[in-house]
């Protein structure tokens, strides 16, 4: 089964669309900053980039990157933190 934010509960949404490397990585560190160990943390991005640009941030940081899906356009991220 694929992951989605209907089947891992999100903690917190981060809205992401329209905006352009590196400000979706910035604010997502910010964002997951303020959780607790294993909350998740969707983000919702239209930066292609952004598929590369959060699996290094999550090899990086040590969060898991529970699921990745893109869809028209949109890409979605399902972080967990560690």
């Amino acid at each position: 089964m694929r992951a989605t934010a209907e089947t891992v509960q999100v903690t917190q949404t981060l809205d992401a669309k329209g905006l352009n490397c590196p400000l979706p990585i910035l604010k997502a560190k910010k964002a997951i900053s303020g959780l607790g160990a294993g909350d998740v943390l969707q983000v919702v991005s239209t930066d292609p980039g952004s598929v590369a640009d959060f699996a290094s941030f999550c090899r990086q940081t040590g969060n898991e990157l529970a699921a990745s899906n893109a869809a028209d356009g949109v890409f979605e991220f399902l972080i967990r933190k560690a």
